[in-house]
C-alpha cells in the first residue's frame, strides 16, 4: 500500500515494491508444487525402464501435454513482463507525483518568505498596471499580461482580476465560427472591467457585426472609447453606434472612400452629446452634404481628424464646431466648383494640422484660406504637402489673428526659406518653427496601415 501526506510533517509509508515481491513470490511457491506433479515413470534419463517399450502412443500423449504446458508456461512469462512493465510504470508515475507534491509544498513555504509574497497589493497593483503593452488596444494573449499576470500564482490571480484596469481595453476580434468559445473569452474579459469606462477596438469584417452587437449588448453603457475598423463595406456596422450613452471618442477606419454611407452617416449625427473626439482614418473625403448629415455632432466635438473634398470646408467644420480646440483635415478629390471663403474667426481653436493631397489641384486656394481664417487663440499650425507655400498670406493671418502662436511645423511637401522663417518669428517672438520632412502622415493613412496589418483576414 503505498501513501502521501504533505502537511507540517510529512509520512511516507513503505513502497508497494515489497508488496508486489511477495505476491510474486507466492506465485513461485505455487509454481513449485505444480512442478512436482509432473514427474513420469518415464521423466528419467537415460531410461533403463524396458517396461516403457511399446507403449509409444501413452509417451507421446505426455509430450504432447507438456508441450502444452511449456507453451502455456511462455505466455505466462510474456504476460508477467508485460504486467511487471505497467506496474513499474505506475510506480514511476506514483514517484512522479509524489515528486511534484513535495516540490510545489516547498515552492508554497519559500513563496512565504518571498518578498514578492509579502508585497503589499497596492504595490503589486501598481507593478501590474506597467506590465501592459503599451499599444492603445491590444488582443488578448494568454502570454501577455494582463491573462499572463493570472497564471503565475493565486495571490497575483486575485490581485490581477480585481484590477478592473487591467480589463478595461481590448481589441475585439470575433470568430463566428467558434462563436461560443469566443463570446465566452470575451465576456470573462468584459465582466472584469466591471463599472470601469472601456476602450475597445472592434474589427467589423462581413459576418460578424451581428456577433459582435450580441457580445457588447450588456456593456454599451462603459464605452467611452470606440474604434470601428471596417474590412468590408459598412454594411450594417452603423448598428454598433445604437445606444452608446457615455461615448467620448470615436475612430473609424476604413479603407473604402464610400464607406460612410446616408444611414452610417445618420447614425453618427445621433451619437450622445458626451462625444468630444471623432476621427476618421482613410481615403472617404466628406463632402459638404456628408457634413451637414453628421449633424447636430460637430457642435459638441472639441477634436477632429477628418478628409475633406474642398478647402473651404474647413470654414465648414469651424462654424459648426464652435467647440473645436484641435482640428486635422486632409485635403483630397477636390471637384472643380467653384468656392467661396467668407471670412470666419473661431474663438477657441488651438490646434490646426492642413494635409493636401493634391496640390497640383488645390494650389491656389490656399492663399484665400489664411485671407479668410481668423484664429486668436491658435497656438500650433502644421502644413504638409502645400505648394507654393503662401508666404504672405500666412504673415497677414498671424498679424490679424494676433494669437499666442507656441509651434509652426513644416512637414513633408511644404517649402520655406530660412529668410522667410525668420520673418515668422519677427512676427510672434519666441516661435518654435519647425522643419520636418519626415512628417507626411496624411490624414491617418499610418493609423489605416497599422490596424489592416494586424492579423488581416480576408472579407
Amino acid at each position: 500500500m503505498y501513501r502521501n501526506t504533505i502537511g507540517g510533517n510529512s509520512e511516507v509509508n513503505a513502497s508497494p515494491s515489497s508488496d508486489i515481491i511477495s505476491a510474486l513470490q507466492d506465485v513461485l511457491a505455487h509454481s513449485r508444487v505444480i512442478i512436482s506433479d509432473l514427474e513420469t515413470p518415464n521423466s528419467t534419463f537415460p531410461n533403463t525402464n524396458h517396461t516403457a517399450i511399446g507403449r509409444d502412443k501413452s509417451i507421446k500423449a505426455v509430450v504432447t501435454e507438456r508441450q502444452q504446458q511449456s507453451n502455456g508456461v511462455l505466455q505466462e512469462v510474456s504476460e508477467l513482463d508485460s504486467t511487471v512493465d505497467r506496474i513499474e510504470n505506475i510506480h514511476l508515475q506514483l514517484l512522479r507525483k509524489k515528486d511534484d507534491m513535495i516540490t510545489k509544498s516547498m515552492d508554497s513555504n519559500r513563496g512565504l518568505v518571498s518578498a514578492l509574497w509579502r508585497f503589499p497589493s497596492e504595490l503589486l497593483s501598481l507593478i501590474f498596471a506597467h506590465c501592459l503593452p503599451e499599444t492603445e488596444h491590444f488582443l488578448p494573449s494568454s502570454k501577455l499580461a494582463p491573462m499572463l499576470l493570472t497564471r503565475i500564482c493565486r495571490r497575483w490571480r486575485e490581485v490581477a482580476t480585481g484590477m478592473s484596469s487591467l480589463w478595461s481595453r481590448v481589441i475585439v476580434d470575433i470568430d463566428s465560427e467558434d462563436w461560443q468559445r469566443t463570446a465566452f473569452c470575451y465576456n470573462v474579459w468584459l465582466e472584469r472591467s466591471r463599472d470601469r469606462p472601456l476602450s475597445l477596438a472592434l474589427k467589423c469584417f462581413k459576418d460578424n457585426t451581428t456577433y459582435l452587437r450580441s457580445l457588447l449588448e450588456f456593456h454599451t453603457n462603459q464605452i467611452s472609447s470606440l474604434h470601428i475598423i471596417l474590412f468590408v463595406n459598412a454594411f450594417t456596422a452603423e448598428l454598433l453606434l445604437n445606444d452608446l450613452p457615455v461615448l467620448r471618442e470615436l475612430t473609424i477606419t476604413a479603407p473604402d472612400p464610400l464607406w460612410c454611407t446616408p444611414s452610417f452617416a445618420q447614425s453618427i449625427s445621433r451619437l450622445p452629446s458626451t462625444l468630444r473626439r471623432l476621427i476618421v482614418a482613410g481615403p472617404a473625403a466628406f463632402d459638404f452634404d456628408r457634413i451637414v448629415s453628421c449633424n447636430p455632432v460637430w457642435a459638441h466635438l472639441t477634436h477632429v481628424e477628418i478628409a475633406i473634398c474642398q478647402p473651404n470646408l474647413i470654414l465648414q467644420l469651424l462654424q459648426l464646431g464652435p467647440n473645436l480646440t484641435s482640428l486635422e483635415v486632409g485635403l483630397s478629390f477636390y471637384d472643380g466648383v467653384s468656392l467661396a471663403f467668407e471670412p470666419f474667426a473661431h474663438k477657441n481653436l488651438q490646434s490646426l494640422c492642413i494635409s493636401n493631397a493634391s496640390p497640383m489641384c488645390m494650389e491656389d486656394f490656399y492663399p484665400d484660406l489664411f485671407n479668410a481664417l481668423t484664429l486668436p487663440n491658435l497656438r500650433l499650425l502644421e502644413a504638409r504637402y502645400i505648394r507654393p507655400w503662401p508666404h504672405e498670406e500666412l504673415k497677414t493671418f498671424l498679424a490679424r489673428s494676433s494669437c499666442p502662436l507656441e509651434s509652426l511645423i513644416f512637414g513633408t511637401g511644404v517649402a520655406t526659406t530660412d529668410e522667410q522663417r525668420g520673418e515668422y518669428i519677427i512676427l510672434v517672438p519666441f516661435l518654435d518653427v519647425v522643419v520636418d520632412p519626415e512628417r507626411g502622415d496624411y490624414c491617418g493613412y499610418r493609423r489605416l496601415t497599422q490596424c489592416y496589418c494586424i492579423d488581416r483576414r480576408g472579407s
